[in-house]
């Protein structure tokens, strides 16, 4: 490496560190009101060390909206759930779509890079197991070479016993759960499905490159994201905590205004991109 590209190199991470400082100011000065949306078992202190590790590994995040990052880990400080670690929760950047009124009074539409709050499927895993009925809770990826059947109805089953080498590629993922004295129930899903619902449901989807951003979930993490996405799915035949019912209401969220209860804070991301007819803004 020449004497330049440390130049270089050095340069890009004093401007990285002075991007991120009023976040981290923002977030360091929110400690007292952390700790008030914080459950017992997790400590404010804690989830600011997380945020902040976060956003140096996410250079992507010192562009979004201060607000926007802020409101995202109160939400996750609220579900107790912990930002980027063991894949329980993630705040992910994206291009929202904003309606402005220009000074000849034109509305317009523009992208701004704004942080999303969304729950990772150990996350739902960590919500089901708090429910009192909860019993068991595993989900799998089914390769075409294990041994797998499954049948609903009134008498479904579900065996799958995987192979040891040579499993092949990942066809479908299943997740199942026990409730205490209400049996077993289960859902399959194929790994398209599973993909074609994170194309619809995910903002990090580019409809114009056919792609998942290489920052979000799903383009790191797919496996995980299919186990997700069959997890909800499985949670739709489940009882379901309040924290539970909140949690799916608050995944997949941009909010930059702050409440004790984030679940009252209303969802500010535009999921009607076709609407849009100002050109796309690009993060630097």
């Amino acid at each position: 490496m020449t004497n330049t590209q440390v130049a270089e190199i050095t340069i890009q991470a004093k401007e990285q560190r002075e991007k991120s400082k009023p976040i981290e100011v923002l977030i360091k000065a929110s400690l007292k009101e952390l700790g008030k949306a914080l459950p017992a078992h997790l400590n404010a202190e804690r989830l600011v060390r997380i945020a902040l590790t976060t956003l140096r590994q996410n250079p992507k995040l010192a562009e979004c909206n201060p607000m926007s990052i802020l409101g995202a880990l109160f939400q996750s400080a609220q579900l107790g759930l912990e930002p980027n670690v063991e894949g329980q929760a993630y705040i992910n950047p994206y291009m929202n779509s904003k309606k402005i009124v220009d000074e000849n009074g034109k509305v317009k539409w523009i992208k701004v890079p704004e942080a999303q709050f969304q729950i990772g499927y150990k996350g739902y895993i960590e919500l089901f197991y708090r429910h009192n009925a909860a019993e068991y809770l595993d989900t799998h990826a089914v390769h075409e070479n294990d041994k797998f059947e499954y049948e609903y109805g009134t008498n479904s089953y579900l065996h799958h016993s995987p192979v040891f080498k040579n499993r092949g590629e990942v066809i479908a993922y299943y997740a199942v759960a026990k409730i205490k004295e209400g049996g077993c129930v289960f859902k399959v899903m194929d790994k398209d499905a599973c993909i074609e619902h994170g194309k619809t449901h995910s903002k990090c989807f580019d409809k114009e490159t056919q792609s998942f951003d290489k920052n979000s979930s799903w383009y790191k993490f797919p496996d995980a994201m299919c186990k997700k996405t069959v997890i909800i799915q499985l949670a739709k035949l489940l009882p379901k905590s309040v924290e539970l019912q909140k949690a799916i209401a608050m995944d997949n969220t941009t909010k930059s205004k702050l409440d004790i209860d984030m679940f009252n804070v209303k969802d500010e991301t535009n999921w009607n991109d076709e609407q849009i007819i100002e050109v796309e803004r690009s993060v630097a």
